[in-house]
């Protein structure tokens, strides 16, 4: 289905550091983990947090939590005991008030960012009583396409077991986040013994069909094979939307390549044609990295759908 059917084409299409019209290709990406970092650091600086959470075994298998505004003393009589997981002490908001939480997963070509440069998103939000946690997971090479998705996954299973006073997640994820988030609405979660209260999905500037990538130099880390990348391909994984299926917001950057905005439209025209309630938001004037360092800024429109889509608590 790729246009783009040169080798040199797949590059230049697969590359989105070469359409944006601000910043060169050798600078956008340093500025952009520039921008991230800054705005985690402040985030971290200015709320309330439980960092490196683990909920797994694995190095990179860690959250970071942050929290909404300190709960009232009548909404924490009867709480928890206190204790969190892994020799954490448990925040008092997660022992006692209930309220949504944003689950963030990060990008960087599953090979690159981490959680430590995700909580910049997290002040608009919990300042609207919504908590905000950063996924940690095993980038390339050392981390396996198949893991990354078992990881996120199961760190979706943790939260529920483990905080069960959080009242519906949504996904939120940008460009390789955008297939890990897509990839959990395919879960079956039978498997895990626990159903999350997925309530929406935003996926910003996505890949949904991983084949394209082979053949470029994306896959010199991760190192896939056909079979793993159509398996783990959400483009392949649609299923008719269950009844209580969550409602799923497909965002795109006008300077996005055209296949990261061909991706997008095809991703959200089959999950509509499944029955999936979907809206489509094409972004003017950001590119592929901009479109979510944005999201600190109150005004940004995609902040603002965003926490209109969240419940406040």
């Amino acid at each position: 289905r790729c246009p783009a059917a040169s080798p040199q084409a797949l590059e230049d299409h697969y590359s989105p550091s070469r359409w944006s019209p601000r910043l060169d290709r050798d600078t956008i990406i340093d500025a952009h983990l520039a921008v991230t970092a800054a705005g985690t650091e402040r985030a971290r600086a200015s709320g309330q947090t439980l960092l490196h959470v683990p909920y797994g075994d694995g190095d990179g298998e860690k959250l970071d939590i942050y929290f909404p505004t300190e709960p009232s003393e009548s909404e924490c009589r009867g709480g928890g005991d206190g204790s969190g997981p892994g020799g954490h002490p448990a925040h008092p908001a997660l022992c006692c008030a209930a309220f949504p939480a944003l689950v963030y997963i990060h990008g960087g070509y599953w090979q690159c960012m981490s959680k430590d440069d995700s909580g910049f998103a997290a002040p608009p939000l919990v300042s609207q009583g919504v908590a905000v946690v950063a996924v940690g997971y095993d980038i390339a090479p050392k981390g396996h396409m198949d893991t990354m998705v078992l990881q996120v996954r199961r760190s979706l299973a943790f939260l529920v077991e483990q905080y069960p006073r959080i009242r519906g997640i949504y996904l939120c994820g940008h460009s390789a986040g955008a297939h890990l988030a897509a990839m959990v609405l395919s879960t079956d979660w039978t498997e895990f013994q626990v159903v999350p209260d997925i309530k929406g999905a935003v996926l910003v500037s996505g890949l949904y069909d991983l084949e394209p990538i082979l053949h470029t130099y994306v896959n010199d880390a991760l190192n896939m094979s056909r079979e793993v990348a159509q398996r783990n391909s959400p483009m392949r994984l649609v299923t008719p939307a269950a009844p209580a299926a969550c409602e799923v917001l497909v965002a795109v950057a006008q300077h996005d390549s055209p296949e990261f905005r061909r991706q997008s439209q095809e991703y959200s025209q089959a999950l509509r044609a499944a029955g999936w309630s979907v809206s489509v938001l094409d972004l003017a004037g950001v590119d592929h990295f901009d479109v979510i360092e944005r999201l600190s800024e109150d005004s940004y429109v995609l902040t603002q759908v965003g926490r209109r889509a969240v419940p406040r608590r």
